[in-house]
């Protein structure tokens, strides 16, 4: 697993190159809000699961969970550390480092066919008191350097629920998803622009994907014991996706329901120019458009998870600057936590800067409360002093925890005090990971 390219100020917690019945029933409710009808506007909006104390969290990257040692070595330094929480990412491209799901088991997972990465997770931290979080990648669904062999993976499988640029958007329109040339621009796309796409997407407008999503969040909150349900790349990749053809036939069915008599007569001229008339002639609603999808699958995947386990936590990695985020990546992480369906976000301010990390965990803080708040540390791009200090401000502001990228890099690269291990030397020579 590579690290993420160097962010300006900001980067993913991911590694690019780093409906069940009950809840269809409550939709159909008629309440404007699913959360309301479930009564889970008054039962969990605020009144979010406490943590034990303090988060003292690691985002823990898929490499980790492929063999039995690597899971038991991970938690014992975990513990030995002093951390409390664990964001495992047992979804990491469209697969799975659990067993018995309905995507196909990761490549790479040794062990055997019985070992299963995340039951042993779960069962090694808890016996330590650590929190296990089950961290999904959403809408990221593969690499674009490594295609998965797999059939039954989304890529293979349903090729035309994958995002489309608008740059391949006239190209593609006509070409059969079955083709191999389609899913082979893609990828020639994503490679062309690896410092911005972290690889292929799918369709977050797509009502299969949404329903796949929201059945592996809530598939994994009923067979195991985990404490919370982490979010990851529940956004589109940048401002010009997707124009998919199912996208674009999708928003023109939403527009129509909502455009006033005054724009009737040009929703009809748009129409009939072409498929992309109608978000260049509407460009705020196609906005609008691309913002619901993410927000409406947040939304049915907190309801769900919460029907089933309501002290589950359900939390977000998302980019710290909310503007930039609400515009350009369609993820309104401010409207998430006003509405009530995320419990916390954990704002990825990863930055050697002391200043700009302040800034944006500040800013967070200051918007939707510090309780609600994980603060992200980037310590691949910092140093062990540069970690802790920012530990030292995440404290002085306030929030609920925070979390450090990565557990696998920390390992790996990251040294302290003359080589010393990083995890450890934190651990125990900062009062700022002591309760």
């Amino acid at each position: 697993v590579g690290l993420p390219a160097p962010p300006i100020t900001i980067t993913t917690a991911a590694v690019p190159v780093v409906e069940t019945p009950e809840v269809v029933e409550a939709l159909a409710v008629g309440a404007p809000d699913p959360v309301e009808a479930l009564g889970a506007g008054r039962a969990v909006a605020g009144s979010i699961p406490a943590p034990v104390s303090e988060t003292r969290g690691l985002w823990v990257v898929r490499s980790t969970l492929v063999h039995p040692d690597s899971v038991r070595a991970m938690v014992a330094r975990a513990a030995d550390a002093g951390f409390n929480t664990l964001l495992v990412q047992v979804r990491g491209r469209g697969d799975a480092y659990y067993s018995g799901g309905i995507e196909p088991r990761a490549d790479g997972i040794q062990g055997g066919p019985t070992f299963d990465p995340l039951a042993l997770t779960v069962r090694e931290a808890h016996a330590r008191g650590i929190e296990v979080h089950a961290w999904m990648n959403v809408h990221l669904i593969s690499s674009a350097s490594v295609i998965s062999s797999e059939p039954t993976h989304l890529v293979n499988e349903r090729p035309e629920l994958l995002a489309i640029p608008r740059e391949l958007a006239g190209e593609l329109y006509d070409v059969d998803p079955a083709s191999p040339r389609y899913v082979e621009r893609l990828v020639e796309h994503a490679l062309a622009n690896r410092g911005q796409i972290e690889g292929l997407y799918s369709s977050p407008s797509a009502p299969e994907i949404k329903e796949r999503v929201f059945s592996v969040a809530t598939d994994l909150v009923e067979r195991y014991e985990i404490d919370g349900i982490h979010l990851d790349y529940v956004r589109y990749p940048r401002g010009d996706f997707d124009y998919s053809r199912g996208a674009t036939d999708r928003f023109r069915t939403w527009i129509e329901e909502r455009i006033t008599d005054d724009q009737r007569a040009e929703f009809t001229v748009a129409r009939e120019r072409g498929p992309f008339a109608l978000v260049e002639a509407f460009p705020d609603a196609w906005a609008d458009f691309r913002r619901n999808q993410i927000t409406d699958l947040v939304e049915r995947i907190y309801v769900g998870v919460k029907r089933k386990r309501p002290e589950t936590l359900v939390s977000a990695a998302v980019f710290p600057d909310a503007r930039e985020s609400f515009v350009h990546l369609s993820q309104d992480w401010e409207g998430w936590l006003r509405k009530g369906i995320v419990d916390v976000v954990a704002p990825m301010a990863y930055n050697p800067s002391d200043g700009l990390f302040d800034e944006a965990i500040s800013k967070a803080a200051e918007v939707v409360g510090p309780k609600r708040v994980w603060a992200g540390v980037g310590v691949y791009l910092t140093s062990y002093e540069g970690t802790l200090s920012k530990i030292e401000i995440a404290k002085r502001l306030g929030v609920r925890g925070f979390m450090l990228f990565s557990y696998d890099w920390s390992v790996a690269y990251g040294a302290a005090d003359g080589g010393q291990p990083f995890l450890e030397r934190v651990g125990r020579g900062s009062e700022a990971l002591r309760d």
